[in-house]
């Protein structure tokens, strides 16, 4: 069960939040929190394993409170919840020890993606951030934006499973761009394409590794 503490200053979206989590068998919203005392208060209260995380707040930057609640839980997750669409906010989370930048905006089915691979330990960025952070040098610039949202994912280490959920894609459709995306970068395995999709993936650190 993902113990999830909800911090945003506007109680009408932790109220529609709460509304579409509540049907998440594996999902339970144990807390919510409007500013950084709040969420310090319910941090020590509720025990949350993952935090869904406004980035701004009407007291603070929530990319700042990231570092502090992980300095005193860290083995808490948190996933930036945001309506700025900016690379330079994502990197900035990631530096803080956020494990996902994912948009408002978001349909609800990517943000249950998002919170489920940030509580199994994984990275998760929305795909338009992730495309940007992560683009690979000359040898890409043959491949079509969708597959660098793909090798940006792969990158991520993602599944193709979810890459299709967040993407909005068939399982079919994107192990048909994978395929592409070997055959344009001469990759013979997946196991090579992989290797290529980390190598080239982004400048150290912004995995959140």
């Amino acid at each position: 069960m993902i113990r999830l503490l909800l911090v945003d200053d506007h109680p009408l979206v932790r109220d529609g939040l709460k509304a579409r989590l509540a049907s998440e068998t594996d999902i339970e919203v144990v807390g919510e929190a409007g500013d950084a005392a709040e969420t310090l208060t319910a941090l020590a209260a509720c025990s949350p394993t993952l935090v869904l995380m406004d980035v701004g707040m009407k007291d603070g930057s929530g990319i700042d409170l990231t570092g502090v609640l992980l300095a005193r839980s860290p083995g808490l997750h948190v996933l930036m919840l945001s309506m700025y669409d900016s690379v330079e906010y994502a990197h900035r989370a990631l530096q803080a020890g956020a494990r996902g930048y994912v948009l408002k905006d978001a349909p609800s089915a990517e943000i249950l993606v998002a919170i489920r691979t940030v509580a199994a330990g994984g990275t998760y960025l929305s795909a338009s951030i992730a495309e940007r952070m992560f683009r690979a040098p000359t040898q890409s610039n043959q491949l079509s934006t969708r597959e660098r949202e793909i090798l940006s994912c792969i990158a991520l280490g993602q599944s193709s499973k979810l890459i299709a959920r967040a993407l909005d894609l068939s399982v079919r459709t994107v192990e048909t761009h994978r395929q592409n995306i070997r055959r344009k970068l001469d990759l013979e395995t997946q196991a090579d394409l992989i290797k290529y999709a980390v190598e080239h993936g982004g400048r150290p650190g912004f995995l959140g590794q």
